[in-house]
């Protein structure tokens, strides 16, 4: 059994209020404006989704960065998992990143995630993206339990918990 309905359709393009940014399905043409977004953050991003992930090496490369943002976009295309860029309204910088997973982790029947640069820490852009994706997923997926990773459960109480077998 599929983690979504076969007949899902999952948006491809959804504007997040009261803000001039947009989320769209992430796609490996990205990597010009997603290797320094994450690069440009990447301490404060390891220590949120270092230990779960192992993501993002200090060490990766702009061809990992591709690679990664590739398997990113089949998956989107499987419907095996999302990763939604939060963009600027003319797609020349990524803003940040949100992520709708099945579940790892048993108590949820997906597992959502996000993400902004550093200099969004704090501000608007950050402020409307916290408020808008828990309402968004209610609204246009199809999940009866979804988890907020590092929202309503830490990470590593999250990582405490038994894996879905």
């Amino acid at each position: 059994m599929s983690w979504l309905p076969d007949d899902f359709v999952h948006p491809v393009y959804v504007t997040v209020p009261d803000t001039d940014v947009h989320l769209r399905p992430i796609r490996e043409a990205d990597t010009p404006i997603d290797y320094p977004a994450v690069m440009g953050s990447r301490e404060r991003l390891w220590q949120i989704f270092g230990p779960a992930w192992g993501w993002p090496a200090e060490t990766m490369t702009y061809e990992e960065d591709r690679v990664d943002l590739l398997r990113h976009e089949r998956e989107i295309a499987a419907h095996q998992s999302f990763n939604y860029a939060l963009l600027d309204e003319d797609e020349t910088a990524i803003l940040g990143c949100v992520y709708i997973d099945p579940p790892e982790r048993t108590g949820a029947d997906a597992e959502i995630s996000w993400w902004v640069v550093d200099n969004f820490v704090g501000g608007e852009i950050e402020r409307a993206l916290d408020a808008f994706v828990p309402k968004w997923i209610a609204a246009n997926w199809p999940f009866q339990q979804p988890r907020y990773l590092g929202r309503d459960i830490s990470w590593q109480d999250w990582l405490a918990l038994p894996g879905v077998s």
